[in-house]
């Protein structure tokens, strides 16, 4: 069986998939569905922060999403970011998916569950896919690491430069200011 037709597999089980109440939908990546619980409400709550300073700066032709697919079938990857900004073309498009080539950033929460996730798988994907700026949000300790700078270093894509910031600092990404004061800690059991 050969990776595209493995990824064909699970793309069509997924949406035959009939999703408990908590999980969200699954993700795909080098040929494994990820299962991963729903956000809580504090990892809500800081995406809702962070669109709430983002999206005021975004010119009338970006549009500022939340968790919607993003695909790239020839690699065989499906995630669903926290928060992703792309053409508003993209969005009318026809396609259920975002075209991650036409997005402009994308910010993952960092979850208690699976930290991984965000800073090991999707710091893979995403620059293979094209993602020029990745944004990881860290509330279990109040950090944030900017990747950005497409780049291959031994045959593989990866970000070249990075930048890391504590709550309270301001994040440059683009033309774009992103205040992180007021970003909350994880509290207790939330995710």
């Amino acid at each position: 069986m050969t990776g595209q037709s493995i990824y064909r597999h699970l793309r069509d089980f997924r949406e035959a998939f009939d999703k408990p109440e908590q999980f969200a939908w699954p993700e795909i990546s080098h040929g494994q569905l990820m299962m991963m619980m729903t956000p809580k409400k504090q990892h809500q709550l800081v995406a809702h922060r962070l669109r709430t300073k983002l999206e005021p700066q975004l010119s009338a032709d970006l549009v500022l999403m939340i968790e919607t697919d993003m695909e790239d079938a020839a690699l065989g990857v499906l995630r669903v970011p926290d928060l992703v900004v792309i053409d508003e073309e993209e969005a009318a498009a026809d396609d259920d998916a975002i075209d991650p080539r036409r997005s402009h950033l994308v910010i993952e929460i960092v979850s208690r569950s699976i930290p991984t996730n965000d800073y090991e798988g999707k710091l893979r994907d995403y620059p293979a896919m094209g993602v020029p700026h990745y944004l990881i949000v860290d509330p279990r300790n109040g950090t944030a690491v900017h990747h950005w700078a497409l780049a291959r270093r031994n045959g593989l894509p990866v970000y070249d430069s990075r930048q890391h910031y504590t709550f309270g600092d301001t994040i440059t990404v683009a033309d774009w200011m992103i205040d992180t004061a007021g970003l909350p800690l994880y509290s207790g059991d939330g995710q």
